[in-house]
């Protein structure tokens, strides 16, 4: 699930865009209607060429709206940068773009929308080459330029074409198991009580949760979901998300709120940071400045910590620890902005590099400025997160290798990974050669392992499972990493794996409607005649091959050649008799047999030799004795 942002001046399309592409105009309240004007975030959702659904996120151009902005800018995957060809590059333009680079948006298009107000090419051409200049320097620099007129319908299908090629390209978002959904809506709908609504990020959440909303610590758990006004029962990654919330009123809640999984995140006052300043900040910062701090869909008040330096100036770099006015969530490497309070303007961002410092730092200690530096490439459990993820699957071995830590630091972030549950050793123990596989790439070799199976019940009911040997075959995963991934799940009762099938556990062959009937008119046959019985070609052509094997599965029939099958109670009972006859007389005869079980010698000579076979008895001239 992916979801793209607008950004661009006031008054230049963004949302005429959204409904040309959506057919939903995102603008929702009577003041943005009768302002023509977008005040507040707004949503929609299009179907790509490929059938994959995205959401879109409308954010303000004015100016007056700018922070209405970045509560819903920060999460998007991708941003459309919307420039009307009529006025060009405006000075919220600049603005949106200079925040889209603060953020490090990965990926984005440039729309030059209203095309149909400058027809003249050379003018078009002209315009193009001042936005070149324009993205120069920014994350958008290599983005293509569409022409496009929402009100004329033109070019908006190469639009779409042109989001799902970007979307193409970039990786899905990573599944941490450590759910993060920053609340920017809030409201209550009659007869269900308080819905929330954010995009998704760090992992998946489901109908039954209990979650938590930070920073307040308000409890409650999930009773609906909802992405792009569909039920869900999980939602994943990502996604644009609507939550229904029980156990917590819609007044104590607000929005930069957090709502998560208990325990796995915690709210700070402080968090130290990397900054830079826009080229065109009006004046320097100082020590001790207070500044607005945005970060998610929260807002702030700060005062800036200055480090190593008693003022940052337009354009430069530095480390500052802020210190919050109330606390919020954020982890290392969530970006932020920063803006001056009054009069209004965008300063600059950077990146989180630790959240959750322990007190305040000596602003001149150079061993501070070093760990900084040293914390911003990342700690030692980063660092081999990021190795494994690049295997995604190997052994402890080679994930540490890969990672260059040294042996104590890679031993430490091992055991941190391992208790987070960010890699899973898929054999027993930790050792170095015992293959490991990080969480992301678990969660879809799981998912796609049990969909496989499932889909092999559905279509084969009267099967077992699927053979081992076709479901490795279509994992298509090294035969060790497939063992010691089926291990695991049959271990932990995720799968069954017996006898060369694999199964959901708690899966039964059960005869349905014809297959019933068929089942009960061969048991009839064999009930009538127990010992001279249909061979399996016979049985196959009156009941079908897929009962005669069901039958087998369930154990009702044992075959003892390729042409001789018995039912499994008449089975035992001439193993018993035959058995018995040679405990008496020390040994017993094909002839004999026939005679007690009143059959012909093909059905006795089929079963004598099956016994042979699995060990039961041994051959002495023409007779059969039992095997010690």
């Amino acid at each position: 699930m992916r979801v793209i942002g607008t950004a661009g001046h006031v008054d230049h399309g963004k949302s005429t865009l959204i409904e040309a592409l959506t057919g939903t105009h995102p603008d929702r309240l009577k003041e943005e209607k009768a302002r023509e004007m977008t005040i507040e975030l707004g949503f929609g959702w299009l179907t790509l060429p490929n059938g994959e659904e995205i959401g879109i996120v409308d954010v303000p151009g004015h100016r007056d709206f700018i922070e209405n902005m970045l509560a819903g800018i920060g999460s998007i995957d991708a941003a459309l940068l919307v420039i009307a060809a009529d006025e060009g590059v405006m000075p919220q333009t600049k603005e949106h773009l200079a925040i889209l680079d603060l953020l490090q948006i990965p990926a984005g298009l440039i729309v030059l929308t209203k095309t149909d107000l400058a027809s003249d090419s050379e003018w078009l051409d002209l315009l193009e080459a001042d936005i070149r200049s324009a993205v120069s320097d920014t994350v958008l620099r290599d983005a293509p330029i569409l022409r496009v007129s929402a009100r004329a319908g033109t070019g908006l299908q190469e639009l779409t074409t042109a989001i799902q090629t970007l979307l193409q390209e970039k990786p899905a978002r990573l599944d941490l198991n450590r759910p993060r959904l920053p609340i920017d809506r809030i409201f209550t709908i009659s007869g269900f009580g308080t819905v929330v609504t954010g995009t998704l990020s760090d992992g998946h959440i489901s109908i039954g949760d209990e979650v938590e909303i930070l920073p307040k610590g308000l409890q409650g758990r999930i009773r609906g979901l909802q992405t792009h006004k569909k039920k869900e029962e999980t939602a994943i990654p990502g996604s644009r998300t609507a939550v229904n919330i029980s156990g917590v009123d819609m007044e104590d809640i607000q929005r930069g709120d957090v709502l998560v999984h208990p325990n796995q995140y915690q709210a700070t006052r402080r968090m130290d940071v990397r900054f830079r300043a826009l080229a065109d900040m009006s004046k320097p910062l100082h020590h001790g400045d207070e500044v607005k701090l945005f970060v998610g869909a929260s807002e702030t008040i700060a005062t800036l910590r200055l480090l190593g330096t008693e003022e940052l100036n337009a354009g430069s770099e530095g480390w500052i620890q802020l210190e919050l006015r109330e606390p919020l969530v954020a982890v290392r490497g969530d970006r932020y902005i920063l803006r001056r309070p009054s009069p209004s303007e965008t300063l600059g961002g950077g990146v989180v590099v630790d959240h959750q410092p322990k007190g305040r730092h000596k602003r001149f200690d150079a061993n501070i400025l070093k760990s900084l530096e040293s914390l911003a490439q990342g700690s030692p459990a980063d660092v081999l997160f990021e190795a494994a993820l690049a295997l995604q699957v190997a052994t402890i071995k080679e994930m540490i290798t890969k990672s260059r830590l040294e042996a104590e630091s890679a031993e430490s972030a091992l055991q941190e990974l391992l208790a987070s549950g960010q890699i899973l050793a898929l054999e027993n123990g930790t050792k170095r050669d015992s293959l490991a596989i990080t969480l992301p790439y678990w969660n879809t070799v799981q998912t796609k392992i049990l969909q496989l199976v499932d889909a092999y019940h559905g279509q084969y009911p009267l099967r077992r499972g699927i053979p081992r040997e076709e479901l490795k075959s279509k994992m298509k995963l090294a035969p060790k990493v497939f063992n010691a991934v089926l291990a695991y799940l049959a271990a932990h009762e995720v799968l069954t794996d017996a006898r060369g099938a694999v199964s959901l556990p708690g899966h039964e062959i059960k005869f349905n409607g014809q297959d019933q009937v068929r089942a009960q008119t061969l048991r009839r046959r064999f009930e009538s005649n127990p010992y001279s019985t249909p061979s399996i070609k016979e049985c196959q052509a009156e009941a079908g091959e897929e009962v005669v094997n069901a039958l087998i599965e369930m154990g009702e029939l044992v075959t003892v050649s390729p042409e001789v099958i018995f039912r499994k109670t008449d089975y035992d009972d001439m193993m018993t008799q035959i058995k018995k006859g040679i405990e008496q007389n020390g040994q017993i005869t094909l002839a004999e047999v026939r005679d007690q079980l009143n059959t012909t010698r093909k059905y006795v000579q089929a079963f004598l030799e099956h016994l042979d076979a699995i060990g039961v008895t041994m051959r002495n001239g023409d007779a059969r004795i039992l095997r010690k």
